[in-house]
């Protein structure tokens, strides 16, 4: 039996959106960050994810290093690899936000088609942050020596070196870590968070 011979069929939650927001006091979000490596990204999801759960908020990281031990671990980055990681990614990201939690996703996702598809999964709960960083502050940052590394033809297809970074065309909040300082950066991203969550 192949997968189309088999019908699936969607199973209604007994526990609406606004019953999980009244309790948690906020809506579900999913809270996208792409970027260059090394632009900043998982820097502000964790200190962001800190800030937002001293103040009570339901909220999780979901990482791209973290997520590629895991769910992902079968998955390469070739760019039909980087498409699957993502859609794997923008579907459980939904999934955290039907339940009312706030998701911050770190992840590099290079296509733009890829993060419409995460945009589609979580719908009008999906907001798109671009750290913004230029690739030659993101090399002298390296702190994995990735950059090096492709550079030295160690890594293949590696995005902004080997491999396209494209840009978001309409991202609901820019974060420039290339002129805002760590902490501004934070702040901005939880500021931002907290006025579309509040119920």
């Amino acid at each position: 039996m192949n997968k189309t011979d088999r019908a699936v069929y969607s199973v209604a939650h007994k526990i609406s959106a606004k019953t999980r927001a009244d309790r948690n006091g906020h809506r579900g979000a999913v809270v996208w960050l792409t970027g260059l490596s090394a632009s900043g990204k998982s820097t502000l999801a964790m200190r962001g994810e800190q800030r937002l759960f001293e103040k009570g908020r339901q909220v999780y990281v979901l990482d791209g290093d973290n997520v590629r031990r895991g769910l992902s671990s079968d998955l390469g980055f070739l760019p039909q690899d980087r498409s699957e990681n993502i859609r794997r990614i923008g579907e459980v990201a939904a999934l955290f936000a039907d339940a009312g939690v706030v998701v911050i996703t770190a992840f590099i996702s290079p296509y733009g088609a890829d993060r419409a598809l995460a945009r589609k999964a979580a719908g009008d709960r999906y907001f798109e942050v671009y750290v913004k960083a230029p690739l030659e502050l993101c090399e002298a940052r390296d702190p994995k020596g990735l950059y090096r590394k492709a550079r030295a033809g160690l890594i293949p297809d590696f995005t902004g070196v080997s491999a396209p970074y494209e840009p978001p065309e309409a991202p609901e909040l820019v974060i420039d870590t290339g002129v805002q300082g760590e902490d501004e950066s934070v702040q901005l991203l939880v500021s931002f968070i907290e006025k579309w969550i509040c119920v």
